[in-house]
């Protein structure tokens, strides 16, 4: 179905509407399914209830189709990317499983002083975060901060795992983007900056294998977090 604003609901002062802004705000559509999965997101009507013109929201969806939040079709523009499924969880945990635990393996003694302060930094502002977001509501603007904090925490890891093409194929599942779109409770908040601190635990140290470990049951706790909310495909 397709989505009809209230022009003005979500307005964005005309001096603030830069793109990154309006960014923020059509991504916030679609993490909270304001625009349903599958459904079209008109440019023109997301203009209007943002109350900017269409250049920045054409600009903004061009983003996010390059996040797969988004399909462009020819002739008919614009569509909300269809919600993971449990099969479509599972694949993706597979590749996470296949491709994480061993860039927190090789990230061991690439990752300077430096980068072990940020990814200290960032696993305090995740606790920091999860404590602030607890507004009983589950809206995306209530725990954005933590889902970018949470993304950044194991892209930097990642991008110091020595390897270009296994930090690219990390990087593009673009995993924390879809999996918060799908799910997302408080409760969850907790626990997941618990397990980072487990896996920076065994960067700091400098232990491969336990940073490997770590971040496997990092992965697989996720994943039983997520899958049983999921619904599975009849057969």
């Amino acid at each position: 179905m397709s989505m009809q604003p209230e022009p003005g609901s979500r307005f964005l002062p005309a001096r603030r509407a830069l793109a990154d802004e309006v960014y923020d705000a059509v991504l916030g559509l679609l993490m909270d399914q304001v625009i349903e999965p599958g459904s079209r997101a008109s440019i023109d009507g997301i203009a209007r209830e943002l109350n900017v013109s269409p250049t920045p929201v054409r600009e903004a969806l061009a983003r996010l189709e390059a996040e797969g939040l988004v399909v462009k079709r020819p002739l008919k523009g614009y569509t909300a990317a269809p919600l993971l499924d449990g099969e479509g969880l599972r694949r993706l945990f597979e590749m996470r499983t296949l491709l994480e635990p061993a860039a927190a393996r090789r990230a061991v003694g690439r990752l300077d002083d430096d980068d072990l302060r940020e990814l200290e930094r960032l696993a305090q502002q995740m606790h920091a975060s999860a404590a602030a977001s607890q507004t009983g509501e589950d809206r995306f603007q209530d725990y954005k901060d933590f889902a970018d904090q949470d993304a950044r925490f194991h892209r930097l890891i990642a991008e110091h795992a020595g390897n270009e093409l296994l930090a690219d194929a990390i990087l593009r599942l673009r995993s924390h983007m879809h999996l918060y779109r799908l799910y997302f409770t408080h409760g969850i908040a907790d626990e997941t900056a618990d397990e980072h601190e487990a896996v920076l635990q065994a960067l700091r140290t400098r232990d491969a294998g336990a940073a490997e470990t770590a971040m496997l049951e990092h992965i697989a706790h996720s994943y039983s977090r997520i899958a049983p909310n999921i619904a599975q495909p009849e057969s």
